[in-house]
């Protein structure tokens, strides 16, 4: 990864909690020099300023991103702070939830080059997968060096329309929250069948784990995955039986769940 350009006109983070620091890890980890980096946030955690970051210091006058990692419900105070760095040359990098290209535009300036994001937790341990798009103001090259500081903590997909991102929020954005859950839920199962709490959480854990690294490498699909585990007549379809039911198995309970999260950002993004 080349960080030439952010190295000479600095990185600024305006937030930096979980998301911003597990970017920052992957980051440093790559070989983005500590002094290259601006933190602000009203209360940064101990690792945070142990990495040798500029801490809530004044501003370099260009730098070549800021990334906007606030919580949508602090946006109105934070983004504010940053117009005297909009209509220029920085790129803005948005991983906040709920917050559109045009409110950027409205409150940086509408020459303000932008490039909306939605990564997920896994990021935290360079796993996750984060979709982007950019506006019509962010040049090829910035959209490019976007996605390779994304890159650092996983996988990257480039949308089509913004109005995608409300979506991919409900699938990829919220969906972590929906395995651990899943993972909860698996556990609390198996203890109910007469094994101890531990057994069934780590039994729960490994499988989830060890099937999504499977679903991602294998070069089967999904679908043929689990038949592949499904013997006629078997445990597994006595279980698939009760899952797939259309009526209240998995497809209408995820079908109703992902359709509240998108319908959420969407109203996020309505303010």
């Amino acid at each position: 990864m080349n960080f030439d350009d952010i190295a000479s006109r600095g990185l600024v983070l305006l937030g930096c909690g979980k998301m911003g620091s597990a970017m920052l890890a992957g980051w440093l980890r790559h070989g983005l020099p500590a002094s290259a980096v601006w933190v602000i946030d009203p209360m940064p955690s101990a690792w945070v300023i142990a990495q040798g970051v500029h801490v809530n210091a004044t501003l370099p006058p260009a730098p070549a991103i800021v990334l906007i990692a606030v919580k949508p419900q602090m946006m109105g105070a934070a983004l504010p702070t940053m117009v005297a760095l909009g209509n220029g040359s920085t790129l803005f990098l948005s991983v906040a939830a709920g917050t559109s290209m045009a409110t950027y535009e409205a409150v940086l300036g509408e020459k303000t080059p932008v490039v909306r994001a939605m990564p997920n937790t896994p990021a935290a341990i360079g796993r996750g997968i984060t979709a982007l798009i950019g506006n019509a103001n962010a040049t090829a090259a910035q959209i490019d060096q976007a996605e390779a500081l994304l890159q650092a903590v996983g996988q990257t997909v480039r949308l089509d329309t913004e109005s995608q991102m409300d979506a991919v929020t409900a699938v990829s954005g919220s969906g972590p929250a929906y395995v651990f859950h899943l993972i909860e839920t698996l556990a609390a199962a198996g203890a109910a069948q007469g094994l101890s709490a531990n057994l069934a959480m780590k039994l729960a854990k490994a499988t989830v784990a060890g099937a999504g690294i499977l679903a991602e490498e294998a070069d089967e699909d999904p679908a043929q995955l689990r038949r592949n585990v499904t013997s006629p007549n078997g445990t597994t379809q006595a279980a698939l039986v009760i899952l797939m039911d259309g009526g209240t198995g998995f497809p209408a309970l995820l079908n109703r769940a992902v359709t509240a999260a998108a319908d959420r950002s969407r109203e996020l993004g309505r303010g």
